[in-house]
């Protein structure tokens, strides 16, 4: 049911279902002076607005989403915009790296679902790491569900906190740990003053 929502929602929008641009907080992770990754991985990545962002930057770049639909749509955008991106369609829940492949960043950015979904994607983005390797994340805080507008899934436990993230990643070298409200301009779907949770830590 949840994959089949997705494919239907992808399947509406192909031009870009949260539009065409970057995340913010993924533009300002890659403007840091000591970000210098060469190769990342997307988990649910969507359409790939910011995997192709990455990847038009020079990164290497692989993702992962649970709709073959919005990997399709990926595709064809990626081709567009002239760069190549590893794509798969795969649920975060049990799927993992082929030969343990490993990256240099992954980055998680709006996962909104439930806890044992999240955690998984969490762990996995940490193993997929290689040392030194950049983990991203953001997401709406358990907050938002008490904002009474229609930003974010609206049940508290389809989003983030702090604590949580912290205690599944408990090695974690966190160089960022924020939780607050930030005005959002990502699409048409992301758009106004939210609670969210940023994330970045380095595995060393």
């Amino acid at each position: 049911m949840f994959k089949s929502k997705w494919d239907q929602k992808y399947a509406a929008a192909p031009e870009g279902l949260f539009g065409t641009s970057p995340n913010e907080y993924v533009r300002e992770i890659a403007a840091r002076s000591d970000f210098t990754a060469r190769t990342g991985l997307c988990l649910a990545d969507g359409d790939g607005r910011n995997s192709r962002w990455l990847a038009q930057a020079g990164l290497e770049m692989s993702a992962v989403d649970l709709s073959p639909v919005a990997c399709a749509n990926a595709t064809v955008l990626d081709k567009s915009a002239g760069v190549t991106v590893s794509r798969v369609a795969g649920d975060l829940e049990v799927w993992r790296p082929a030969g343990g492949e490993r990256w240099e960043a992954v980055l998680l950015l709006y996962l909104q679902a439930p806890e044992t979904v999240r955690l998984s994607a969490l762990r996995i983005g940490w193993q997929a790491l290689c040392e030194g390797g950049w983990l991203i994340v953001e997401g709406f805080a358990k907050a938002q569900a008490g904002a009474g507008d229609d930003l974010g899934p609206g049940s508290p436990d389809l989003m983030y906190d702090l604590d949580e993230i912290e205690a599944c990643l408990p090695k974690a070298d966190i160089l960022q740990a924020l939780s607050g409200r930030v005005q959002l301009d990502d699409g048409g779907r992301h758009q106004g003053l939210a609670h969210v949770v940023r994330f970045a830590a380095r595995k060393t």
